[in-house]
């Protein structure tokens, strides 16, 4: 019906079937089957056809006059809905664990805006216990699988839990899982259950930590001032482990793994901006030590 509409308007202002077929790239036997057909829906002539040309019908001049503005309209909020999918500029709104999105991935951030200077990224880090993305949100980065049906997720990979701990810590760090349920720790909320793999073991340590917080940014700077043992991502370590600032504790042992999706709502239509985030983000990640790519 819109496709009959949108001929007929066209026909009407050019005066021609012919002029219609040509402004809407379609051939004239299309153009005057769809006039035809919307007449016959309407049961009335919309059309005078002489040699000519086309005039319209009084009918034809009513009809034209109630919906020649509301399919302008249409028309033109289609073609801007299509500049802002298919072109790389405009605001990209991204959702992001504030322990992966602020430092693993500062990188990240500044080498996207200097490839795409016409995106503006509008970044939300937290950490919401219920992991659900919010509505306004183009994209979603989060940790573990989503039980929200309205989502589609696309796992990107994982990244593993590993055992820290600062030099200047109380000496000796241990070395093995009974020393470890003794030795002060501090543990991330998200951490605090300590259950550690090795090949084909898997042991859960009972233990009361010393101190806890919801943020692991403040359980890292405890565990590099000396405060004890915690299990954090690799993510938030690597540099540190690298320089010698902090170091592996019973390093054959590590942590449950997180793997890491990418979360967008599932009736939404990703523009071009999100689609190029996407890719670039997995480029990116893939190439990271700390990171093992799906």
């Amino acid at each position: 019906m819109l496709d009959q509409l949108k001929v007929f308007i066209t026909a009407a202002e050019q005066r021609s079937l012919t002029g219609a077929a040509e402004t809407l790239d379609m051939t004239l036997a299309t153009v005057s089957r769809r006039v035809s057909d919307l007449e016959h829906q309407l049961g009335a002539e919309l059309f005078h056809r002489s040699n000519r040309g086309l005039s319209l019908t009084s009918a034809g001049q009513t009809y034209y006059d109630e919906t020649a503005g509301y399919i302008h309209e249409l028309d033109l909020r289609l073609r801007h809905l299509d500049q802002s999918l298919n072109q790389l500029e405009g605001e990209l709104r991204i959702l992001a664990p504030t322990n992966l999105g602020s430092g693993p991935l500062d990188d990240f951030w500044q080498a996207f805006i200097g490839r795409y200077p016409g995106i503006s990224l509008n970044i939300t880090l937290g950490d919401p216990e219920d992991d659900a993305i919010a509505p306004q949100a183009d994209l979603a980065i989060r940790s573990g699988p989503q039980q929200n049906s309205s989502l589609k997720q696309l796992k990107l990979g994982a990244i593993s839990t590993v055992l820290v701990v600062s030099p200047s810590a109380p000496q000796p760090v241990p070395s093995s899982l009974e020393e470890l349920a003794s030795y002060p720790s501090i543990a991330a909320h998200l951490f605090n259950r300590w259950t550690l793999q090795k090949t084909q073991q898997s042991k859960t340590i009972s233990k009361e930590h010393q101190h806890i917080s919801n943020d692991m940014n403040v359980t890292l700077n405890l565990v590099k001032a000396g405060a004890g043992i915690a299990l954090l991502p690799q993510s938030m370590v690597y540099r540190e482990l690298s320089e010698g600032s902090l170091q592996r504790v019973l390093p054959d042992w590590s942590g449950q793994a997180r793997n890491i999706f990418l979360l967008w709502p599932y009736r939404r239509t990703l523009s071009a901006r999100a689609l190029v985030f996407r890719d670039e983000l997995m480029a990116y990640l893939a190439q990271q030590p700390w990171f093992s790519a799906s």
